[in-house]
């Protein structure tokens, strides 16, 4: 079995934010499988080509952790029927300045939980284009969109439900499924 080192983008600040519980909860999923490196946003400049010269530290701390995973995740809410804009900022600059891009080739994967039925399909749909134009290889199934419930993930990342947590499990399966046919041969 193999170990993969996963760069992990949780798309909300919040500090309680329920992504970030789903975060855990898919890295406690993954076992010995892999570990989970849980790329800070919140701390990087948006993205201007006008310091592609001069790139923030922030972003060149970034990019140096993407470049050290195998797969990257990302795990998102949904604002106003598409992906927060730290996000999105975040993703600019990961793959600028032009020809330096942190994210080309990468096997990748997308999840998010919201409180409404629709889960962050929106978000997730905006998110997979993105994901394209910047060279990841993004799943392409299985779709996730999780309506979250109070008490479905626990502050531990332990999963409430059994059905649940087999849905999930098989999400992460899939992705080391993914991760596994990417890689060169």
């Amino acid at each position: 079995m193999s170990h993969y080192k996963i760069a992990v983008f949780v798309g909300s600040l919040r500090k309680e934010s329920i992504n970030r519980r789903l975060a855990h909860a898919l890295e406690k999923l993954a076992g010995d499988q892999a570990s989970f490196d849980y790329i800070r946003i919140d701390d990087i400049p948006l993205y201007n080509q006008d310091h592609d010269s001069q790139f923030p530290a922030q972003g060149t701390r970034m990019k140096h952790q993407v470049a050290a995973a195998d797969a990257v995740l990302f795990v998102t809410p949904e604002y106003n029927r598409s992906i927060p804009g730290v996000l999105k900022s975040a993703i600019d600059t990961g793959s600028r300045p032009h020809g330096d891009n942190a994210f080309q080739g990468k096997p990748a994967a997308v999840i998010g939980t919201s409180f409404g039925s629709a889960g962050t399909a929106m978000a997730q749909q905006h998110l997979r284009n993105v994901m394209v134009a910047v060279g990841l290889a993004a799943m392409p199934r299985p779709e996730a969109f999780v309506q979250f419930k109070e008490g479905m993930i626990e502050a531990d990342g332990s999963v409430a439900s059994e059905g649940t947590q087999k849905f999930l499990q098989g999400f992460m399966d899939a992705f080391f499924d993914w991760i596994r046919t990417q890689q060169p041969k």
